[in-house]
């Protein structure tokens, strides 16, 4: 197997109350005056982008034309047990114009292509609903 390496994201974050974060080619560039629920809303936003391209290689795979975009929101959680901290994700996602087993069968393709998916696999409860 040959390794590629496709794209490098890199950011800068400051805390503090005037905290803030970019990215170094300009797209994000927001204030984050406190770290939570901001880490969260960061996690859950790019989880989501990188599962709608995994859901369109999926379709791609298969030959499947997708005749709207997909669409995916992402909840979350940052919960805490006995001072331990872990999190808690559902992903909604919306496959307009796909039977629904079709689009199923998409979205749980997905998770074995999204690398965030296979990141969190078997480390937070992840719960995937086709809406």
């Amino acid at each position: 197997m040959t390794e590629k390496l496709l794209f490098t994201g890199k950011t800068h974050i400051s805390g503090g109350r005037n905290g803030s974060a970019r990215s170094s080619d300009g797209t994000i560039d927001i204030k984050l005056p406190q770290p939570h629920p901001a880490a969260e809303n960061l996690f859950g936003i790019a989880w989501s982008a990188c599962y709608i391209g995994a859901i369109e290689f999926a379709a791609s795979q298969r030959k499947i034309t997708l005749p709207a975009g997909p669409e995916v929101d992402a909840e979350i959680d940052l919960n805490v047990d006995n001072g331990s901290f872990f999190l808690r994700a559902r992903l909604n996602v919306s496959l307009p114009g796909i039977d629904r087993d079709v689009a199923q069968e998409l979205i749980e393709a997905a998770h074995g292509i999204c690398p965030y998916s296979k990141a969190t696999h078997g480390n937070i409860d992840v719960e995937t609903t086709l809406v």
